[in-house]
């Protein structure tokens, strides 16, 4: 398994060129099996968001599947199951700095995020194993829980067909990783600070 750090700098130069925006967003997502280029023609692509909170870095990397014509959240994703929030690698949330996410506080690290999806509300669980690929979730898995917390469903304004996460900033020390997946909108507050 190797990561985008441990590849030398002439293959991340490479991919620079190739894809100078996607090599760049993913550089520092765990990648198994394969190469960041790879990752990035999957039919789930490897996507991430970076954002800052109080003038420091945070990442959240993910695996985006396509609807397809598919009913994903209740269906593929039946509600009250564990859920990667993605496809392939596990989601995984870099963050340089101690924080509070949704409630719990967390030292400034890697951690995986999963979640249990509702149909009125989502339960994540923040995760010490995050080099691993996303399923299954099982107890071995769950041993690394560092937390949990529930967040609200809200309709998006459109069908996503792609699963797709943004930051929205709430001032310089916080902000909400928004999930986004066909019609559902699931919003993540990030506030500096933590343990």
């Amino acid at each position: 398994m190797r990561s985008v750090r441990s590849l030398p700098l002439a293959v991340l130069a490479a991919l620079a060129l190739a894809a100078p925006a996607q090599a760049q967003d993913i550089a520092g997502c765990f990648v198994r099996g394969s190469d960041p280029q790879v990752a990035l023609q999957r039919p789930s692509p490897l996507g991430a968001v970076a954002f800052t909170v109080a003038g420091q870095d945070g990442k959240l990397c993910y695996g985006r599947p396509k609807a397809n014509g598919r009913k994903v959240v209740g269906e593929l994703v039946p509600f009250g199951a564990p859920w990667r929030i993605g496809a392939n690698e596990a989601t995984s949330l870099h963050l340089r700095f101690a924080a509070d996410i949704g409630g719990v506080k967390v030292e400034p690290g890697v951690y995986s995020l999963y979640a249990v999806p509702g149909e009125t509300e989502w339960e994540f669980f923040l995760n010490r194993q995050w080099e691993r690929w996303g399923i299954p979730i099982n107890d071995a898995v769950k041993a690394g829980d560092v937390g949990s917390f529930k967040r609200p469903v809200a309709a998006t304004s459109g069908m996503v067909e792609q699963l797709t996460f943004t930051w929205m900033s709430h001032g310089a020390d916080m902000g909400h990783l928004v999930l986004e997946c066909e019609n559902t909108k699931v919003e993540i507050p990030v506030h500096k600070g933590g343990m």
